[in-house]
């Protein structure tokens, strides 16, 4: 089966420029990095940092096309048995050699009960070590999408693990916890060399990277610092005091870009904000109603969506820089359904399917929210809170970090929330991410890990097992609508929009801009 490419922008800037010279680059986030453990948290800017240390067999390119990584090269030899040959001469930064058994060891450790990307081997039912340097992956049922999220499944050394004791994952309610979460020893173009949580980041460039033949990048050194103060952050751009900020506030998009020495890099993003509920527990944890579930009713679902004016928080709270959305996924990942149109914004609608529902007086309920991950994310949710509040609906706002947020909403063994917004870009741009991380029901072993409110419906499990295995693109597609529809009619999450991509960066620093916000230093040229 053949895709099409990606419809996705990316700002590609000065690739054919040779090395100037030593360079530091210092940039900043509005939170930090999740952990240094690439199984232990599934969040973009989380994976992105760490994509610049640890290596997949697989890695993308600046138009986000599929090439090769560790994996020198790659085939199906039968239906359901892939082979990959993997790069000969790699080290890791210790000096140790990379090898099969590294493959094999981090095949095993990401599908571990702490991993939370236990869904980049969703299908996988076997590795296999054909020799030192080539491994096949047996799948149970053909899977033509295999390669799509690999570039994010990074490659751990398995002796480095051992030896200090990280053969298990960190784990997310406490990511502090192991010697990996502060600690790497990757592959990658750079290694970090210091690492104070919340404070700093340090990596330098690894002279001995096997790409950087292919890699037009100067950087010799790479000082995070994350600063959750958007006023704080712009004006250290402004100073000179930072290099680039990814997380670039939008109201200061027109400000930075009629500054001399900075410029704002602005463009479509693939990610998608919503929100979802917990519809599985009798009770819910965080309401003042007692003895009931009332998100397990539709009409209650449909009220809070029917309840939010989309239009106005992309108007007021966005700026005009997000894209309502009626689906979770965005326009340029396979199987977006363009057809597919959002409840309308209607308050007397709400109230009415309230009272039906057996709540004419509303309820009150937390609201989960993350205040340094996604773009405005805080403000996104009080404004949601007003908006529900007079159709009845009492919310009390529960912004945190995302370290703490996260904790909390992916707690192993509770998913300790009842309401909670949340963000998805599918690491393979394809819907059946989405479905399987978000929609699909829990299995506990990796699907729907992401489905922090227990939704079900066993027609879009079904769906979702075919999609993965159909080769005949059309039909694919319409059993991806089929899936999105189903959800949409049920009210199952409420999608908000894609939100834009905006980053400030000095005059001077040549880069990529990637449509998925994944930032590698090995493309940057600092003059």
């Amino acid at each position: 089966m053949t895709f099409p490419r990606l419809l996705v922008t990316g700002l590609v800037v000065g690739l054919l420029a040779g090395p100037a010279g030593a360079q530091t680059l210092e940039m900043s986030f509005q939170g930090d990095v999740g952990t240094l453990d690439p199984y232990g948290l599934n969040e973009t800017f989380t994976l992105g940092y760490l994509g610049n240390v640890y290596e997949g067999l697989t890695t993308r390119g600046p138009d986000l096309s599929i090439g090769p990584g560790l994996a020198e090269r790659w085939e199906l030899i039968a239906k359901d048995r892939w082979r990959f040959h993997l790069r000969q001469g790699v080290r890791f930064h210790d000096g140790s050699p990379f090898d099969a058994d590294d493959v094999l060891f981090s095949a095993e450790r990401v599908r571990r009960p702490t991993s939370d990307l236990k869904s980049r081997l969703a299908s996988v039912v076997e590795v296999i070590k054909v020799n030192d340097h080539t491994v096949d992956f047996v799948t149970e049922v053909p899977n033509p999408i295999l390669l799509a999220e690999w570039d994010t499944w990074y490659i751990m050394d398995k002796e480095w693990s051992l030896a200090h004791g990280a053969a298990e994952p960190v784990d997310i309610k406490n990511p502090r916890s192991s010697f990996a979460a502060f600690h790497t020893n990757g592959t990658g173009p750079f290694k970090v060399v210091r690492r104070e949580p919340d404070v700093r980041t340090v990596a330098v460039r690894h002279p001995d990277w096997w790409g950087w033949a292919q890699a037009p990048g100067n950087l010799q050194e790479v000082v995070f610092r994350p600063i959750a103060n958007d006023a704080t952050r712009v004006a250290a751009l402004l100073s000179g005091e930072l290099d680039l900020i990814l997380s670039l506030p939008i109201q200061d998009i027109d400000r930075i870009a009629r500054t001399p020495g900075v410029k704002a890099l602005t463009g479509p993003e693939l990610r998608t904000i919503f929100l979802g509920f917990d519809q599985s527990r009798d009770e819910l944890l965080y309401a003042t109603v007692k003895g009931k579930n009332p998100f397990k009713d539709r009409r209650v679902r449909l009220a809070v969506y029917q309840a939010i004016d989309i239009d106005a928080i992309a108007k007021k709270v966005m700026r005009g820089r997000a894209t309502p959305s009626a689906a979770l996924v965005a326009p340029g990942i396979q199987g977006f359904p363009k057809d597919l149109v959002r409840w309308p914004h209607d308050p007397a609608a709400a109230r009415r399917l309230l009272a039906e529902a057996g709540y004419p007086d509303g309820f009150g309920v937390t609201l989960d929210c993350p205040n340094d991950r996604y773009v405005n994310d805080e403000q996104i949710c009080q404004a949601i809170v007003g908006m529900l509040g007079r159709v009845g609906i009492k919310v009390t706002l529960n912004a945190q970090t995302k370290s703490l947020y996260f904790a909390k909403v992916l707690a192993a063994g509770g998913y300790d929330t009842s309401f909670y917004l949340l963000g998805w870009t599918p690491g393979s741009f394809d819907s059946w991410n989405a479905l399987h991380n978000l929609v699909v029901t829990r299995d506990g072993k990796g699907a729907g890990a992401f489905n922090l409110g227990g939704y079900s419906n066993p027609r879009i499990d079904a769906l979702s097992r075919e999609i993965l295995t159909e080769t005949d693109l059309a039909r694919r597609d319409r059993l991806i609508g089929e899936a999105w529809r189903l959800l949409h009619e049920d009210a199952g999450y409420v999608p908000l929009h894609q939100q834009a991509l905006a980053w400030g960066v000095r005059e001077g620093i040549e880069l990529v801009q990637r449509a998925d916000n994944q930032f590698l230093w090995r493309w940057v040229v600092k003059r």
